[in-house]
């Protein structure tokens, strides 16, 4: 837990494929999904005078750390500071952090909440803040996130995975995400291309799943996923890359000539760009990353039984039953 950006980016691995730096990996949670209540370690009585700001109030931070951390019933915190600054509006705050096995020395972390209210800066990320940090995200994904979907027509659990057709760690993932839509039958898991420029053939790919989508529907696209993911070492040259998803395409029953006409397309083009550009604007900065109601969950270098108990956490946030 050396930087706080681990409040809302739980565990993403430091395998993913990556346009900047990983965010730090956080210990893996205990087996309830209530949230912790502090009984260890034993923290420094917090000091009345270090309580300067009146916003945001220790109730707030609570709430955000209790969204953010509740899943892990072992970790333990501590409000210690809520301090004014220079500047208007903006307050720094730190806490300390454990957990309840002891085994864990006491962290100091800080943090900077700013004066909307909604936003905190840990180093060098903004990150969403308040009692439901997770909501305006989720909003954002429900209404523009459009790749193809497996599940529920409805978006009340959503599950969006941005991912590379030419990333390793993305095909690794798919066991993860094959397992969510068995364990949660109720959700909508899109998958939301993100073709990173280092992959030369990622692009290509990500146009011809969405025409695949586009002609044979939803199961024909994931049929196609399978068999890219099968054979992605094909894509590495443009030779190898024609045949894999080619191959792809007839294994999803469809015509790889139409396929491949309507992949060629501008309106195709700049729908993979406007996922992209979503990405983007969402902060993602690296591939495989998924998106459920809004929280970023890890999905490749974690252990499934991890994946599963943040989902069923989100879930229980969100009051949507499994």
């Amino acid at each position: 837990m050396a930087a706080l950006v681990a409040l809302s980016l739980p565990v993403f691995s430091a395998s993913a494929q990556q346009q900047a730096p990983p965010a730090p990996a956080a210990e893996q949670p205990g087996p309830s999904l209530s949230a912790p209540a502090p009984s260890a370690p034993t923290f420094p009585k917090p000091d009345p005078a270090n309580f300067t700001a009146s916003s945001p109030t220790k109730e707030t931070i609570d709430a955000f750390l209790t969204a953010s951390w509740g899943f892990d019933t072992r970790r333990v915190w501590q409000v210690q500071a809520i301090l004014k600054t220079p500047v208007e509006g903006v307050s720094k705050v730190v806490i300390f952090v454990g957990d309840k096995t002891g085994k864990q020395k006491p962290t100091a972390l800080q943090f900077f909440a700013l004066p909307d209210g909604k936003h905190i800066i840990s180093g060098d990320d903004i990150i969403a803040f308040g009692e439901n940090p997770f909501a305006g995200d989720r909003a954002i994904l429900q209404q523009r996130a459009d790749g193809p979907y497996r599940g529920s027509a409805s978006k009340d659990l959503e599950l969006v995975e941005f991912a590379d057709f030419q990333c390793p760690h993305c095909k690794d993932a798919q066991a993860n995400m094959d397992k969510l839509a068995v364990d949660f039958p109720k959700a909508r898991i899109i998958y939301q291309n993100y073709p990173l420029p280092q992959h030369k053939s990622a692009a290509n790919a990500a146009a011809f799943g969405l025409c695949v989508a586009k002609l044979g529907g939803n199961d024909a696209f994931f049929s196609f996923a399978t068999a890219v993911y099968d054979g992605q070492d094909g894509l590495a040259t443009p030779d190898g890359a024609t045949l894999t998803l080619n191959s792809a395409v007839t294994k999803a029953g469809l015509d790889p000539a139409k396929v491949a006409a309507c992949a060629a397309t501008p309106a195709i083009a700049a729908s993979v760009e406007a996922s992209v550009k979503l990405a983007k604007e969402m902060n993602i900065n690296q591939t495989p990353t998924l998106i459920v109601n809004g929280r970023p969950v890890p999905v490749a270098g974690a252990p499934y039984e991890t994946i599963k108990q943040i989902v069923e956490y989100q879930s229980k946030l969100d009051g949507v039953t499994k």
